[in-house]
Order: structure tokens, then sequence, then C-alpha cells
């Protein structure tokens, strides 16, 4: 049976004591693997997932534990029930969850396809790594803390990414200034596990929700546009 080094546990129980053994094992078999190296720094301690940062060779990545015991399953299933990728996943806390994390990845490694994500490495039941975006270990910004020098011509970009997944069949289904990096004047859309396939029942209404959250927040920069213009626009 695999057992975690002590040195391990005491390195991920400075931050708040989050992890439960099933995380630690996770983690522990990752580094095992090579797939990082160290725990660097946390970059979101959150109530469902935490986010760190972590050193592989000279290279940082990002290590996303969704946290088992707090995580809103119900809610969760409420959007995946529908997903047909994942029909027949019964609504019990731990499937759901990990069916919840193996859906981001599957979004990401589709989304990575035709716009700017982070490039999903590895994953096993609650446990997510992915490629760092940033630069000499600073990780970019959220669009909500790091404004667009040019919002119309960064809206621009966006725009041609939402419609970029659209063609794709893929809706982020949670997108919004918090779920954009600003890196270098370049959006990188992130945090996939909402994001569905246009077969999805509820799919445009995902969509036009995306589109009603980045007018709002393109409006708050100083452009005049409409919603469904914008809507019609990116599906035709």
């Amino acid at each position: 049976m695999l057992t975690v080094p002590k040195t391990q546990k005491e390195e991920w129980k400075t931050y708040k004591n989050v992890f439960d053994q099933h995380s630690l094992l996770i983690l522990e078999k990752f580094r095992s693997q090579g797939h990082y190296d160290e725990l660097k720094s946390p970059l979101a301690l959150g109530k469902e997932a935490n986010i760190f940062s972590a050193m592989k060779g000279e290279d940082e990545v990002i290590i996303k534990i969704y946290r088992l015991e707090n995580c809103n399953f119900n809610k969760m299933y409420q959007y995946i029930a529908p997903d047909a990728r994942f029909f027949g996943v019964k609504k019990r806390r731990r499937l759901v969850i990990f069916a919840w994390v193996q859906r981001e990845y599957r979004n990401l490694l589709k989304a990575r396809e035709v716009i700017k994500v982070p490039t999903p490495m590895a994953v096993r039941d609650n446990v997510l790594i992915m490629e760092f975006i940033g630069r000499h270990g600073e990780p970019a910004p959220q669009l909500k803390d790091s404004p667009p020098k040019d919002p119309k011509k960064f809206y621009r970009k966006v725009k041609d990414n939402i419609r970029a997944l659209y063609r794709a069949e893929l809706v982020h289904a949670d997108l919004s200034e918090f779920n954009i990096l600003n890196f270098e004047e370049e959006p990188v859309f992130i945090d996939f596990s909402q994001g569905t396939t246009t077969a999805h029942p509820h799919a445009e209404e995902f969509l036009r929700r995306d589109v009603k959250n980045i007018v709002r927040y393109f409006g708050k920069q100083g452009l005049k546009l409409d919603e469904e213009r914008e809507y019609e626009d990116i599906v035709k």
C-alpha cells in the first residue's frame, strides 16, 4: 500500500490542513510519477477547490485539488447528468466529483485545439495537473484584476474564442472576467469544469449567459455592445 512520506504530509499541512488522506495519496503518486517535484505556493484556497503552483524541474505547473467534503456535488450532478459524455454517473458524492474533474480535463483537451487554455497534464479522481500560465514565476492575472489596455481589441479576441469553442461544439458555461486570464494582453480561458457540449439541453442558455457576462464586463470598459446582436454573431 502506498504511504505518504512525513515530509510530504507536513508540507501540505502548512496550508490550513485542507487535504484528506485520499488527496495526499494521489499527490504523492503524481510526484513519484514525475508530474511535479515539489509544492511552491497556494494561488487560491477556495471552498470547493484549492489551487497550487508546483515545480517540475525548472518549470512550474498548476495543481488543482477538489475538496471531497466541501464540493456541492448536487449542483455538479445537475450540470453533468444531461451530458452525454457522462451518462450513467451515479449520484454519489465521490463519483460525481471524480466525473466533474474528468469533465474539466476533457474540456480542456478539446478547447486547447482551438483556443489558448492551460494544457491539462494529468488527472486522477479529484486532482488535476495542468500548465502554468504566467511569466517569471508570476501567474497571469484574472481579467477582473487586469483590465485590457485596448478593450475593443481584447473583446474581439474573447469573442473569437467563444465562437471558436462553439464551432468546436463546446460551451464554457461559466465565462466571466473571473475565468479569463489577461496574459500579456491575450485572453486565456480557464475553469472549464462547467463546460459542456453544444448537444447539452441547456447549451444555448449557458452560451447566452456567457455572452451576457462578457458584454456586461466590457460595457464597464466603455464598449457599447448589444447582447443579442453579439450572441447572434457568435452562433451564425
